[in-house]
């Protein structure tokens, strides 16, 4: 027999949650739609609450009620769109979905807003009302500060579930074990922060994540939504930010997810020229359409609310901006004014931004954007598109070319180096040597640089500190610090072996110093993002592959001179203009013996002549070791 959901009148909505729900700026939906565990009428129970406007009938079905869909019907909240109960007999742990009705049939869909799901393959959605007694206040007190555009700001990217394993079990770490042994690593080898690949849930684990079904569920694979708030905490008490990797460019095609699912295209556009993305095979959100606007605010809101998030990476901006992206003439349809623009994308990137920041002060967020879109990391009100900051892939694609150059014929592709000097300030740059570069048959970073071993790994070394050194917040994929030398494989750990090598442990150190290095000198972070931190100093020297610039802090105190040799030979006695006078310590040198260099350097420093260089008045002379980046800080008083 049916029997009707009770009490009747159980709602977590209110009529102004209806009404910017169907307005398209609710940011709160977490706590509104979804599975909610609640007291009513005297019983225990759960709230469920589901959009699915197209539906003729919507029920919950789950391990509560034998998968049975005739016995916990919803009802239709007025015309919202959204379907909503309460059923006694549901509680935390339970296993459901929701039998939707349409005129084709009834088919079964987990739920959009679940906090939990199953484990991969199995699909169905969890009730979770676990809890984390957060102990994050001085982290929380303070980030806005480490988060700054003149702070210092190293990125670890990291996949959770190929970091490390479990080898005699063949299984990654849970994310109880991570919060006992990456906090350690992250602070030793200095980073600031860690950008985790996407932990929302998602059926195809060699989809990295990006391939996502639950905008609001950290995937189980590694434990429950309260054992990733664990991780958090644990890296936010070691004074360790989190970044969110999030997808809000499209969605798997899975048929228990957000495809088709009222019967209809609902969160996804009709028109495949507008709703399916030829490159991934996977659906493009309607941004037109209010309810999934709030749908996409509300996630982004939630990782930040919920799990203390202290930014977001903003996967692949580009594809959301352009309605042409990777289509070609005729597979697009242009918008209301003609253009390849895609309007209702960009309103979206503005509000998220504009939310997020005025709700969290404190954060940052990061556009992975690959083309020349003005104004990406500007903010709203100057007709930006608010993000914080931006990722250079422009540099990261001109730099690894230059470096994959055999050293002999570097000499024609100095401009590589420099031409990032025209446009390096239109923008807040991370510059990010990301898991994109060492999959699918780019080789590994240490495996793109020529030369024998010893070469190679002279050449990556100077690369990492070509990166410190130039403008720009930093970002390295996990595995880099290691010098690993096969690709990046996502079902097995890095190779950590290798750091019984004193030559690939040397590259970690030369990490770990570089950004100890990087965090200490107001002059390579302070101005990351303004012109006025930075100045070439030499850039004439293709024929030695030699280059210098020179980086300054806001107040102007402090100095450091950066000078490449990217040639494999030493250049004994080389004359550098000194932008200012006296002595000049060399606090970092790729070459150094440490680091598994040859050992050529300045015997801790050179003190300048007042012979002129490069257009100043004194200069230095320098031995510059092979394949080397060295930096060097001036000594005021000295």
């Amino acid at each position: 027999m049916t029997r009707a959901a009770s009490p009747t009148d159980v709602t977590l909505l209110t009529d102004d949650d209806l009404h910017f729900f169907n307005e398209g700026t609710h940011s709160g939906l977490a706590a509104k739609l979804g599975a909610h565990p609640i007291q009513a009428g005297g019983a225990a129970g759960t709230y469920f609450a589901v959009w699915a406007p197209s539906a003729t009938e919507v029920a919950v079905v789950g391990d509560f009620n034998g998968w049975d869909d005739g016995r916990d019907p919803l009802r239709a909240r007025a015309s919202s769109g959204i379907w909503e109960g309460f059923v006694p007999s549901a509680g935390p742990g339970s296993t459901y979905k929701y039998s939707i009705a349409t005129g084709h049939g009834r088919h079964l869909k987990a739920d959009p807003f679940a906090r939990l799901a199953e484990q991969p393959p199995r699909t169905a959605s969890v009730i979770w009302d676990g809890e984390h007694p957060w102990a994050d206040r001085e982290w929380m007190a303070s980030r806005a500060r480490r988060n700054a555009l003149d702070a210092p700001i190293s990125i670890y990217e990291l996949h959770l579930g190929s970091w490390r394993r479990r080898a005699e079990e063949d299984r990654p770490l849970t994310y109880l074990e991570l919060a006992e042994e990456l906090p350690r690593h992250v602070r030793e080898n200095g980073f600031t922060h860690v950008e985790f690949l996407p932990v929302m849930e998602h059926p195809f684990t060699g989809s990295w994540g990006y391939q996502t079904t639950g905008y609001f569920a950290p995937t189980s694979r590694y434990g429950r939504p309260e054992d990733l708030m664990a991780l958090i905490d644990a890296l936010h008490r070691e004074g360790i930010g989190v970044i969110f990797d999030w997808v809000p460019s499209h969605f798997a095609t899975d048929p228990h997810g957000l495809a088709l699912f009222d019967g209809t295209h609902l969160y996804e556009h009709a028109d495949p020229r507008q709703g399916f993305h030829p490159d991934w095979g996977s659906y493009i959100f309607n941004y037109s359409r209010n309810e999934v606007r709030s749908f996409l605010l509300s996630s982004a809101m939630h990782w930040l609310d919920a799990f203390h998030g202290d930014g977001l990476r903003v996967d692949a901006v580009a594809s959301m901006l352009y309605l042409d992206y990777s289509r070609a003439e005729g597979e697009w349809i242009p918008n209301r004014y003609g253009g390849r623009e895609n309007l209702e994308a960009i309103d979206l990137m503005r509000a998220l931004n504009a939310g997020a920041y005025a709700a969290h002060p404190g954060i940052q967020t990061y556009a992975e954007e690959s083309t020349a879109w003005p104004m990406v990391s500007r903010p709203t009100y100057l007709g930006g598109l608010g993000f914080g900051l931006k990722w250079d892939m422009g540099w990261m694609h001109d730099t690894l070319a230059y470096f994959e150059h055999d050293p002999i014929h570097r000499r024609h592709h100095h401009h590589e180096l420099t031409f990032r000097g025209l446009y390096a300030f239109t923008e807040n740059y991370v510059l990010p040597l990301s898991h994109d570069e060492v999959v699918h048959g780019k080789r590994s970073l240490l495996s793109k640089m020529p030369g024998n071993d010893w070469q190679r790994r002279a050449n990556l070394r100077a690369l990492y500190g070509y990166m410190y050194a130039v403008p720009g917040k930093k970002l390295l994929f996990m595995g880099a610090e290691l010098g690993q030398w096969g690709e990046w494989n996502h079902d097995t750990s890095l190779d950590w072996h290798l750091l019984d090598d004193p030559a690939h442990d040397g590259i970690r150190r030369w990490v770990a110093d570089l950004n100890r290095v990087y965090r200490d000198r107001p002059a390579l972070h302070e101005l990351d993002c303004d012109p006025h931190g930075f100045e070439w100093v030499h850039t004439s020297d293709s024929d030695s592959s030699v280059l210098a610039f020179l980086r300054r802090s806001s107040d102007g105190a402090d100095a450091a001179l950066a000078v490449m040799n990217l040639t494999p030979v030493v250049r004994p006695n080389y004359r550098m203009g000194a932008p200012r006078p006296g002595f000049w310590r060399e606090i970092a040198n790729s070459d150094a013996l440490d680091y598994g260099g040859s050992g050529a350097g300045n015997l801790g420093g050179v003190r300048s002549s007042a012979e002129p260089a490069h257009g100043h008045d004194d200069s230095l002379l320098l031995t510059l070791p092979p394949l080397s980046c060295l930096i060097l800080a001036h000594e005021a008083g000295e």
